[in-house]
């Protein structure tokens, strides 16, 4: 897999990170809030198997562009 050179990502005028980290915080507390520990343990293990499975894609794409 490629490095990423983060010397070469540059600001975004306007952007508050912070901002929107508390805004996806507050969304996640409202999705989870009513959920048992069960409930919010099983909402993990899909997020995390969404998210192997964008990694795979995203490793076969890459090998193939690599390959070119």
């Amino acid at each position: 897999m490629a490095t990423l050179d983060l010397s070469t990502i540059k600001p975004i005028p306007g952007f508050d990170c912070v901002k929107m980290k508390r805004e996806i915080q507050a969304q996640i507390y409202e999705e989870t809030k009513n959920m048992t520990p069960k409930e919010q343990r099983e909402r993990l293990r899909r997020m995390l198997e969404q998210d192997e499975r964008w990694q795979k894609a995203y490793a076969k794409a890459d090998a193939v562009a690599q390959s070119k």
